[in-house]
């Protein structure tokens, strides 16, 4: 049978990778459908049918990511045996992740896009409850920290979950600019040194 009128194909997945490292470097507002096609290969009809739109593929793109990238990150949490060193091993590996120079700089669940007035609604809340989940992840190891009697009972584990995620949308900020994997660290040492006050000295 002729392939004549076929429309054509094209690798969904990688089409897709390079839609979130466009949307990653340049956030939801400031990448275009231009840009997006030029990036992925395709053309705006092909774009349109196999992801239904802008915001739809940002969302799928979001999803990518979160799945893709960063995960190191995240399992330093589960992987160190007390919340201290989990703190830590989680704050160097996002040092070392976000200031990599073979890819954007920084997260894109924190630079994406932060404000309703410059792109839509729809990204602004997944994107907030993408942050919000990983809040919870960093309180529940703290949590589970306070469960083993590492932590004492009344240790506040949302402030500090707070403080700790504050930290990391800080670095993202801040390899965007251009800090140096050096100067995240110092940062993360930094962060560390609260911790002798938040956990108290005999716990630290």
């Amino acid at each position: 049978m002729s392939d004549r009128g076929r429309p054509r194909t094209f690798d969904r997945t990688a089409a897709l990778r390079r839609a979130m490292e466009l949307f990653w470097a340049k956030g939801y507002g400031g990448t275009s459908i231009a840009e997006l096609t030029t990036a992925m290969g395709i053309n705006s009809p092909s774009l349109y049918a196999a992801f239904g739109s802008k915001e739809a593929l940002f969302l799928e793109a979001t999803e990518y990511y979160t799945q893709a990238e960063g995960t190191e990150i995240w399992a330093a949490l589960d992987e160190a045996p007390t919340a201290c060193q989990a703190i830590e091993n989680f704050l160097r590996r996002t040092a070392k992740a976000y200031s990599q120079t073979d890819r954007p700089q920084g997260c894109l669940i924190a630079l994406g896009a932060l404000h309703e007035d410059s792109s839509s609604g729809a990204i602004c809340t997944d994107l907030r409850r993408r942050r919000a989940q990983n809040l919870t992840t960093l309180r529940k190891r703290l949590e589970r920290g306070v469960a083993e009697g590492e932590l004492p009972a009344d240790f506040d584990c949302d402030a500090v979950a707070t403080f700790y995620a504050t930290v990391q949308h800080g670095m993202s900020i801040q390899a965007r600019d251009g800090a140096s994997c050096p100067a995240l660290m110092a940062t993360v040492a930094g962060a560390m040194a609260a911790w002798q006050v938040l956990a108290g000295p005999d716990r630290a």
